[in-house]
């Protein structure tokens, strides 16, 4: 199974080898879940018409643009359920030209319950990190403890083309991760000629993943991919929680809302078709022209 949290490896599996598509994890992206999640259960919460929120993204990541207008990725009934998607190297701009001293500002909560993280949760944002948080929980969900959370370690790093073997309640995983497109493409050429097998595969289409998205911030002649990944999991060390599974708004939703994995329900909002929409052709196939 491939990871399907990033949208610009999901256009190019289904572009470039789109036999392959069903293998994608039918999982919607972080931001597809949290707009959906916004405007049918946080709006639940808040006792307002889901049609009344716009939700906007900030995004490392130029191809959530894109991935906000699939029309099959809507799933809460309220329209598209991201309005809009700001890169980060947008939102910058846009507080420099305000001259907000975000330094400056006063420390504030996050909303609750959906501003609660988690360890696992920071680190989707460096290569590696979307696979070791679901080993982490695999690893649960199997023996229903938990491992020390730097149990997967080795899956960190920015080399382009990792892989490693795990045991887990007695059943060998074999799992690579990738990012950068064009080790991408070696990976699924070794792939297709049975060179290599595994189990699950993260791919990230930037090198170091989002933390190098084509969305981030320039700085000329510097690469800081690496450095803000060490930062993430700087992040996850000290967070008071490190699983996924263990978030309580996380919990709280699926017993108040999704009901439990896998639910109907949960299947609308979270899960997506990834063959239920073609590769653009042009600037009019979503207008049907």
């Amino acid at each position: 199974m491939f990871t399907s949290c990033c949208p610009a490896w999901v256009r190019f599996l289904k572009s470039q080898y789109p036999d392959m598509v069903c293998q994608l994890s039918t999982a919607k992206s972080p931001q597809a879940m949290f707009g959906a999640v916004a405007k049918s259960y946080y709006a639940d919460l808040l006792g307002v018409d889901p049609r009344r929120i716009f939700s906007v993204s900030v995004m490392p990541c130029v191809a959530k643009k894109h991935e906000c207008d699939i029309p099959n990725i809507n799933g809460a009934g309220a329209g598209k359920d991201v309005d809009a998607v700001l890169t980060t190297r947008e939102i910058d701009r846009m507080i420099r030209a305000e001259d907000i001293i975000a330094e400056a500002l006063p420390e504030e909560e996050f909303d609750k319950p959906l501003g609660v993280g988690s360890g696992a949760g920071v680190i989707f944002g460096a290569t590696g990190g979307v696979m070791e948080a679901a080993l982490r929980t695999a690893y649960y969900l199997a023996t229903g403890t938990n491992p020390d959370p730097d149990t997967f370690h080795d899956v960190r790093g920015t080399e382009g083309w990792k892989e490693e073997t795990y045991e887990i309640a007695g059943i060998p995983l074999h799992v690579a991760v990738v990012s950068g497109l064009g080790n991408t493409r070696k990976m699924m050429e070794a792939l297709r000629a049975g060179e290599v097998h595994y189990d699950f595969v993260e791919v990230m289409a930037c090198p170091g993943g989002c933390a190098g998205g084509g969305g981030q911030p320039v700085h000329d002649r510097q690469e800081l991919a690496e450095e803000r990944g060490k930062i993430l999991y700087g992040i996850d060390r000290h967070s008071k929680i490190r699983f996924s599974h263990e978030n309580p708004a996380v919990v709280s939703c699926y017993r108040n809302y999704l009901q439990h994995p896998l639910s109907h329900r949960a299947h609308e909002l979270l899960h997506t078709d990834h063959e239920g929409w073609q590769m653009p052709l042009d600037l009019d196939i979503y207008s049907g022209k």
